[in-house]
């Protein structure tokens, strides 16, 4: 189920709010977790056995490392539980992959599994290892209600994209959280938000790069486009989704972190990582980068470390050599910036911007291809050596066509527009006139989008792949 989609506005959401503020306190996670599993087993209701099998383990194994942590069992049961985790996760995200890869280098023909991917099975396998790692390092206690752990892992608003959230962030609020008619409204205001950016922004650059893959008529201006639209809508898809996770979990009184902070403002591409899907990236600090050493080491090392970590972020993404190669191309990037690049990247603003906007522009051109041959034919042509001329008749007119949403885009991945609207909001006339016109624009908005889903619209979801 798709939080843009009606069955999810207009059935799934009202009637699980209203069951979950009728009952009492001790039995609200009880009916979100319910609730969560429905949304969960909506579509493929057979992946529930796996995710609860998955949850099982994280609990089970919790309680035994955290029963013998004064002993050398202890380590056994984490090693147990991570590699039940990671099986169940290299098995259903990788082994065609690696039979695929096999067969590439050996010329064999293994015959491939074609195991479907469960959807969010990488959100929620990093959330179960968190836990069962935090145990072992002794930063949260074991939870001895299941319900309870597994509502902070299955729970539905940030089941299927994130942001990863950690158990030691929301462990006292399993127990105890906050509801009240201000946070009620500051999610409804957040989710919508999140909904607008989805539907009426990412959906229609959807449409552009859609047009420019069915198109036989290539410009070296056309593949720009696409890649601009490709990563704009990347973003609006992804934050979107972030953008509806908050604000759900703010309706049930759960405060989840931040996930992105206007990374297309970034002046390096070490910042532009620091502002990038940060749930993410704190966890391969806190979990990889960190135990492997870190910058706490030679210099060998630490390449070492780097190129792993990248290497981890690439594959997490997508079971493809092109997201190993958006990946490592990263690493690359950021040991230069580390060395040398930064201090020069300091000397100019808009330089350094367009140098960080340029590689990550590159990045999601990568990361869309179909295989490493297509992405590196794909920047062949944006720079001008594809044998394409450098503008079409039907690059000019989709540039046309998608003119006004490209620019709102972009106005939109920036602080501007929110800027103008806090100083707005502070000034005598700009708070009178907003207590009237956010709830209306709010009530517009969601109008806007609900129209969109009625009428069929293009409504895909990049990150149902991970």
């Amino acid at each position: 189920m798709l939080f843009s989609s009606i069955p999810f506005l207009y059935v799934f959401l009202p009637l699980t709010v209203a069951l979950y503020f009728a009952v009492p306190k001790k039995l609200k996670n009880g009916v979100l977790l319910f609730f969560s599993l429905v949304f969960y087993g909506w579509g493929e209701p057979k992946y529930l056995i796996l995710m609860l099998f998955s949850i099982t383990q994280g609990y089970i194994f919790g309680l035994l490392i955290e029963r013998t942590r004064e002993s050398r069992r202890s380590k056994v049961f984490l090693t147990a539980s991570v590699f039940v985790s990671l099986l169940l996760l290299g098995y259903c995200k990788y082994a065609d992959f690696f039979i695929g890869s096999f067969n590439s280098i050996t010329g064999l023909s293994v015959p491939l599994l074609k195991v479907a991917l469960p959807i969010g099975i990488s959100f929620y396998t990093f959330q179960i290892l968190s836990y069962t790692i935090d145990v072992y390092r002794g930063d949260v206690p074991a939870q001895r209600n299941y319900v309870n752990l597994a509502l902070y892992i299955a729970m539905f608003p940030q089941l299927i994209a994130g942001p990863i959230v950690r158990y030691s962030d929301i462990a006292p609020q399993l127990e105890n959280r906050t509801h009240s008619i201000e946070n009620a409204a500051y999610g409804i205001r957040r989710f919508t938000v999140g909904l607008s950016k989805k539907i009426l922004i990412a959906n229609v650059l959807a449409e552009l790069v859609s047009s420019f893959k069915d198109s036989g008529e290539q410009s070296v201006l056309f593949f720009w486009l696409y890649a601009v639209a490709c990563t704009l809508q990347i973003y609006f898809d992804f934050s979107g989704y972030s953008d509806m996770a908050i604000g759900l979990g703010r309706i049930f009184g759960f405060c989840f972190s931040e996930n992105f902070d206007y990374p297309y403002i970034s002046g390096s591409i070490t910042e532009f990582w620091r502002r990038w899907h940060i749930s993410l990236g704190s966890w391969f600090r806190d979990y990889l980068y960190i135990p492997l050493g870190g910058n706490r080491v030679g210099k060998s090392r630490w390449f070492f470390n780097i190129f792993v970590v990248w290497f981890a972020t690439g594959i997490w993404h997508g079971a493809a050599w092109n997201f190993v190669l958006w990946g490592l191309m990263y690493a690359m990037l950021l040991v230069n910036e580390k060395l040398w690049l930064l201090k020069w990247l300091k000397k100019s603003r808009v330089l350094n911007h367009v140098y960080t906007m340029l590689f990550v522009v590159i990045g999601f051109v990568v990361f869309d291809a179909d295989s490493v041959g297509s992405a590196f034919s794909a920047l062949r042509s944006m720079f001008g050596f594809g044998g394409l001329p450098i503008i079409s008749a039907q690059a000019v007119y989709t540039l046309k066509s998608f003119a006004v949403v490209l620019i709102i885009a972009i106005a939109g991945a920036t602080p501007l527009l929110q800027k103008l609207f806090r100083r707005f909001e502070k000034t005598k006339a700009g708070s009178v006139v907003l207590t009237v016109a956010e709830p209306l624009g709010i009530v517009l908005l969601l109008t806007v989008c609900t129209a969109y889903l009625v009428d069929g619209s293009f409504n895909p979801f990049l990150y149902f792949r991970f």
